[in-house]
């Protein structure tokens, strides 16, 4: 677990993310496999599931499948305003909303800094009245970075969420210092970077110092190494399938590297 520095609650350090994976139809077979990841992800111990308008039909299927469990009030719900325009962000809001079927959004992001400060005013309006509790700011696939710096130095945000991952670190001279002094939460996306990394990985055997922080699988090392950064918060991974995400949950569970074992496997992963 990990607290939200403007709060103190805590967070497990593992989430959810549903790019791609939730953007299904209203076919039984489809929201079945999406019924047992839902499932898996709660057995495992986690609670923040990010999504956005931009993700097709993923925001509508997670609130369905939450609802139809009783999972919504064990949710942190984490999704997007992705669009241009003060009237356009409060309307996909409240489609949000509706939705994911809540009252309130845990977290409001504002989608790869679209028209981030047309929508700053907005979202604190929301916080005040109750409608989301958090807000924050992404960006992903190692872009904006001087933009974003300068949007967090500016306003005050309580999350901001990027890409990082052993086959990118770009964020770690200035974003992940930067968001530790300015007391924000970090969301990070694409930890295997989109999958390519973990494939790689994936024809080396696993190192005998992995089974020392608990570990039986690449991913399993991927994600451990992303959340033993003290500046993150929570790593998003998104999967169709049940068994990855109980692979992935159990990265929550045991020792974390230090930060000598963080060194060598990013060595050995660099070297591969």
């Amino acid at each position: 677990m990990r607290a939200i520095p403007s709060s103190g609650q805590r967070l497990p350090v593992i989430g959810m993310g549903t790019w791609l994976t939730f953007d299904v139809g209203s076919g039984e077979a489809e929201r079945a496999r999406r019924r047992d990841v839902l499932q898996a992800f709660f057995a495992g111990g986690g609670t923040l599931i990010d999504s956005s308008p931009m993700y097709g039909r993923a925001e509508g299927v997670v609130g369905d499948l939450l609802a139809e469990r009783g999972l919504s009030a064990a949710a942190f719900a984490a999704t997007k305003v992705w669009t241009s325009g003060r009237a356009a962000g409060e309307r996909q809001m409240r489609d949000s909303l509706r939705l994911w079927r809540r009252q309130q959004i845990e977290l409001m992001q504002i989608h790869n800094m679209v028209d981030w400060e047309t929508h700053v005013p907005t979202l604190r309006q929301w916080q005040a009245d109750g409608r989301i509790r958090y807000i924050g700011i992404t960006t992903s696939h190692g872009s904006r970075h001087d933009a974003l710096e300068a949007a967090l130095r500016r306003e005050r945000f309580d999350f901001v969420q990027f890409t990082y991952s052993l086959a990118d670190r770009s964020v770690e001279q200035r974003l992940l210092p930067l968001a530790a002094e300015r007391g924000i939460a970090v969301i990070i996306n694409r930890p295997f970077d989109g999958g390519a990394l973990v494939q790689r990985l994936a024809r080396q055997p696993l190192p005998g110092w992995a089974a020392a922080i608990g570990c039986t699988s690449w991913a399993q090392v991927c994600l451990k190494w992303i959340v033993s950064h003290p500046a993150v918060t929570c790593a998003i991974p998104a999967t169709t399938r049940p068994d990855h995400m109980r692979e992935n949950m159990a990265a929550a569970r045991g020792p974390l590297p230090d930060a000598a074992l963080r060194r060598l496997i990013a060595e050995q992963v660099t070297r591969g």
